[in-house]
């Protein structure tokens, strides 16, 4: 029997599901997901690449001279969402963005991942990745909108369900597991309301499309108990903010290359020096893994986020910290994300530094399992440790000034992040705050 292409495989299975509409999903450069949907009777031509949209309606997108795009459906993200109403079943595909020509658009964050990967590819590595979910679920006053009262009081693995959150949660993760996301683990986190889930690790594209997926479902789930969900970084004061701790690996001939069992911690020189690359391009890729003014309100000490650009094996402060597991699970837990980053984005950027530390053989030192928070200035100074930026101003002039991570972004995106972030910095300091008037209003 010959055997179907993707095209008509994803034709036939949306027939035998009796989809009614199909969702071409793609990410804009700064992360929120975008849709254009389409009835059945165009499912072929949204399949074969005829499908156009408005780029000049989407931040980063649009050309002087170039507003018509195309979305290119990725057949292997078909996925039917597992809810239906009275207007029919609702499936979806995660697209690339395309020139009206079909070439590649250079501002398509899925794109530059795709490219990175095959860099990696072609050095003989593929990166997998598992992804650290944090999220905080609010309550909604009586008029739908969105508050930061808390829906409960539990505490981080608390056991007994306090309220409906629980069940929101365990909602959410059913709904993942019927979307295909291999879901390792969920519980309650640390502050109240906060919660995280946990997804197995896969290939850096796919890790950033279940990233990219887990959160549109945890909001839609959310609102389905009457909650609202957040991934904005520190929605609390006084409270740990929300991290997206990326667990990762290279992998070569189907094996761990992370791995030595001979080697100290039992790691590889390997994965050494993609550690090292991690650590040299840390600070220039903050404004792409925290790219809020709110991000940096997280990263203080005293709230398990990093601070200063180390690693570790044992403690929880450092940047990048060695998990416990060895063998097939020996991977590097890279903890500066947070959850409104755009994941490709961010993977483009953490793969390419890990590559460019392995190409120049780069030695990230020996690990800090000390606490950083209780050092003085003199020995983070004897031991190399930097900081990192303390805020998003900060991390643009970092970013700027690293040419190698715009080089692996490309120069389209990477000036159209710091020119939309320098703009939400500016617009963030123009404001009155409430603090202000609390602390100056009376007194001058």
């Amino acid at each position: 029997m010959e055997e179907l292409s993707g095209t008509e495989q994803v034709l036939e299975q949306a027939k035998q599901e009796r989809i009614r509409f199909m969702r071409l999903q793609f990410t804009d450069i700064l992360g929120s997901i975008k849709n254009v949907e389409v009835p059945e009777p165009q499912f072929r031509r949204a399949l074969e690449g005829q499908i156009v949209f408005d780029g000049s309606s989407i931040l980063g997108f649009s050309r002087e001279r170039e507003y018509d795009m195309i979305l290119l459906p990725d057949p292997a993200t078909f996925s039917v969402f597992p809810w239906e109403d009275k207007r029919g079943k609702v499936a979806r595909m995660i697209c690339d963005v395309r020139l009206p020509d079909g070439s590649p658009f250079d501002g398509c964050p899925r794109t530059a991942l795709k490219s990175t990967v095959k860099s990696a590819a072609d050095l003989g590595y593929q990166l997998m990745a598992g992804s650290e979910i944090e999220f905080f679920l609010f309550q909604r006053s009586e008029d739908g909108k969105a508050t930061s009262i808390t829906h409960d009081v539990g505490g981080y693995f608390d056991l007994a369900p306090v309220d409906r959150g629980e069940e929101a949660r365990r909602d959410m993760v059913g709904t993942l597991e019927r979307m295909g996301l291999h879901v390792e683990g969920a519980h309650h986190e640390v502050a109240p309301g906060q919660h995280e889930i946990d997804l197995s690790p896969a290939d850096a594209v796919e890790a950033a499309d279940r990233i990219s997926t887990c959160r549109f479902l945890i909001r839609k789930i959310a609102l389905d108990h009457g909650l609202h969900a957040t991934f904005m970084p520190k929605p609390l004061f006084g409270q740990n903010g929300s991290g997206l701790h990326l667990n990762q690996a290279l992998y070569q001939g189907g094996e761990n290359a992370f791995h030595d069992p001979k080697g100290a911690q039992a790691l590889s020189d390997l994965g050494r020096h993609y550690i090292a690359g991690l650590l040299a391009h840390a600070r220039g890729m903050v404004a792409i893994t925290n790219p809020l003014v709110n991000s940096y309100k997280r990263l203080v000490p005293g709230y398990e986020a990093p601070t200063h650009v180390a690693w570790s094996e044992t403690n929880r402060s450092p940047l990048v910290r060695l998990t416990s597991r060895r063998g097939e699970g020996t991977m590097c837990e890279f903890r500066l994300p947070d959850p409104s980053c755009n994941p490709y984005l961010a993977l483009v950027a953490i793969l390419s530094s890990g590559l460019e530390g392995i190409r120049r053989k780069m030695d990230p030192g020996p690990p800090v399992n000390k606490d950083i928070f209780g050092m003085s200035q003199r020995e983070k100074g004897r031991l190399g440790i930097q900081n990192l930026p303390g805020n998003l101003s900060e991390a643009i002039r970092t970013f700027e000034k690293d040419k190698f991570l715009q080089g692996a972004l490309g120069s389209h995106i990477s000036n159209h992040i710091a020119e939309a972030k320098r703009r939400e910095w500016e617009q963030y300091i123009e404001q009155v705050h409430p603090w202000e008037i609390e602390r100056y209003l009376a007194y001058y």
